[in-house]
């Protein structure tokens, strides 16, 4: 079987959500690094394909039957559940803290200035949706139950660089929150992504 094409920077979100799945997988995959900087990912024969949560699913689906289970196809009750958390991390968790990455973190790296109104109202929703969680997590190892799943997956990105930031102290300061972050990001599968981008 030929390699799955991936198109991206190493450690973009997108990119490594998609590819974190592909390890996760154990499907083969050939990066293919495009030039941010540049705009080549705003061409439009790149557009099409910048639906990281959507690859994601379809990478789970279609090699369904190796590696991790990410979506409990077997299991039409867990399924749901899975389909729900990855819902509220899409709708929920990811607008605020995208928010908070990008002034804090990606801000930075381009010498631009934070915007501390946008900081406090992104923590403040954030912070809520970590409630959530933190409550959820004293039930189950995992969101969608006491199973890894692609609903805990797809939060490693962001997470990833918030964590970078002075905004880790809303995980921090969540213990069940933040044992969750621990055990997720230390996966192999992300551990290899984070290798191959620094090598």
């Amino acid at each position: 079987m030929a390699a799955v094409k991936v198109y991206g920077m190493p450690l973009s979100s997108c990119t490594a959500r998609v590819l974190t799945c592909l390890i996760e997988k154990g499907v083969e995959y050939e990066l293919i690094t495009l030039n941010l900087a540049v705009g080549e990912h705003k061409q439009p024969s790149f557009l099409s394909k910048q639906k990281s949560r959507a690859i994601a699913k379809y990478v789970a689906y279609k090699y369904k039957d190796q590696g991790t289970d990410l979506l409990r196809h077997e299991n039409a009750k867990e399924s749901a559940v899975v389909v729900v958390w990855t819902e509220v991390e899409s709708q929920e968790y990811n607008p605020p803290i995208s928010s908070l990455v990008y002034e804090l973190h990606i801000k930075g790296m381009y010498g631009m200035t934070t915007d501390q109104t946008v900081v406090d109202a992104q923590s403040e929703k954030l912070g809520k949706v970590l409630d959530v969680y933190e409550s959820r997590l004293t039930e189950n190892k995992y969101l969608a139950g006491n199973f890894y799943s692609l609903a805990n997956q797809n939060h490693i990105p962001y997470t990833y660089f918030l964590m970078k930031t002075s905004a880790a102290s809303l995980i921090n300061s969540r213990p069940h929150v933040k044992a969750w972050w621990e055990d997720i990001s230390s996966r192999p599968s992300f551990q290899k992504v984070l290798a191959n981008a620094s090598a």
